[in-house]
């Protein structure tokens, strides 16, 4: 999640390259996000466009190899129908989840809109390796209709990408999603949100 930020009007600030204008920011390299005076790598799970199910990164190759096996698999049977998965997040440092969660907070307004969306690193399941986001649309859909045969299970009815694996749904189904995370017990802990 990134913050959204508002349009400036053109009146209300020096133009670009005008005296007291202040030079527009540089942008980070591919691969690397900046923040609060550090930066977020793929050290700490931030994966590239396109990272695939046989990454060698942290944020794949640090998810619970239970996790990681089970989705290898299901990417396997969704490529022999056409679908190919990307993983667009998986493992985090607890650093970078605490960045998109001030991030959220700062999108959504409140801290409580922001639990909707994102974790706290105490209880999000990126951070133990336990949860994987997955792309495109078609491999979401993919999921969707036949995740529970390889045990991966959507959690939360707001985030069609975000799974985890529950190897009862082989024989059983998936269980119920909760609407969002504010209803997960898990992340209760404390007072901390999703």
């Amino acid at each position: 999640t990134a913050a959204t930020l508002s349009a400036v009007p053109p009146d209300a600030a020096p133009a670009a390259g005008s005296p007291g204008a202040a030079p527009p920011p540089a942008d980070p390299p591919p691969g690397v996000l900046p923040r609060d005076g550090r930066t977020i790598d793929e050290a700490d799970g931030l994966l590239p466009g396109g990272a695939t199910v046989d990454d060698e990164r942290p944020g794949v190759a640090a998810l619970d190899p239970a996790l990681l096996e089970a989705l290898r698999r299901a990417a396997a049977a969704a490529a022999d129908d056409g679908v190919t998965f990307s993983v667009t997040s998986g493992w985090r440092s607890a650093q970078y989840q605490e960045q998109l969660l001030r991030e959220a907070v700062a999108e959504h307004g409140t801290a409580e809109e922001a639990a909707r969306w994102v974790a706290t690193p105490e209880t999000s399941a990126h951070v133990s390796g336990e949860a994987v986001d997955v792309g495109p649309t078609d491999a979401m859909s993919w999921l969707s209709q036949h995740g529970a045969a390889h045990g991966l299970c959507q959690v939360y009815g707001n985030e069609p990408w975000h799974y985890e694996l529950r190897p009862e749904a082989i024989g059983e189904g998936c269980p119920e999603m909760y609407d969002d995370p504010t209803q997960d017990p898990r992340m209760q802990v404390a007072g901390a949100h999703r």
